[in-house]
């Protein structure tokens, strides 16, 4: 007799681990003095992530992740007076994390293609809540199934202003940094044991 996970009625479990895995932002500057500062990358440390599918299929695939505001580290080398104020930037202006402690993602809708050749394709339609304003992002992610553990990695940009956020500057306005950021994750997922039915 089939088990549910063969007829296609349960989804199989895979949870981000955040050890094996790298997650980061880049800012990019601008400005009169945009050649002599920053770029600064940003590592995201504090984050959870569940992923949820039919298994061999893909079908009824879902995504939710969530991060703490308050786990960054800037990864950039710089002096000590230029982190600090950046920290401060990050942390007070353009974060509020006293406010907004929380990032979540959740999927609406995810595809994945098998291509004939090369890794798996996700297609994701999705929420992000950030800064407590919502709205759809959707993303790309590539995917290589490594028998009980998936590495998924792609990249996605937001401008800030779309939740809010006025972009820091320095120096009286003569180094800025602009609207845009990019998100890059390199992630692993482990398969858990249990499966959960489909909704």
């Amino acid at each position: 007799m089939q088990t549910a996970t063969q007829r296609g009625l349960a989804r199989v479990i895979f949870i981000i681990d955040k050890s094996a895995s790298r997650f980061t932002v880049q800012a990019f500057a601008t400005g009169l003095l945009s050649s002599f500062g920053h770029n600064p990358t940003i590592g995201i440390r504090d984050y959870e992530g569940v992923i949820q599918f039919t298994p061999e299929t893909f079908a009824n695939a879902s995504v939710r992740m969530s991060l703490k505001t308050t786990g960054l580290d800037l990864l950039d080398e710089m002096k000590s007076s230029d982190r600090k104020q950046l920290e401060q930037a990050m942390y007070g202006q353009v974060l509020d994390v006293e406010h907004f402690p929380t990032a979540i993602y959740e999927s609406s809708d995810a595809r994945v293609e098998k291509p004939a050749n090369g890794p798996l394709l996700a297609r994701v339609n999705g929420s992000l809540t950030f800064h407590g304003v919502t709205q759809n992002q959707p993303l790309e992610a590539r995917i290589v199934e490594l028998g009980s553990m998936l590495r998924i990695s792609g990249e996605f940009g937001i401008r800030q202003s779309d939740f809010g956020i006025k972009p820091v500057s320095f120096a009286a306005g003569a180094l800025r940094l602009k609207d845009e950021i990019k998100f890059r994750f390199e992630l692993v997922a482990r398969r858990q044991d249990e499966a959960v039915p489909a909704a």
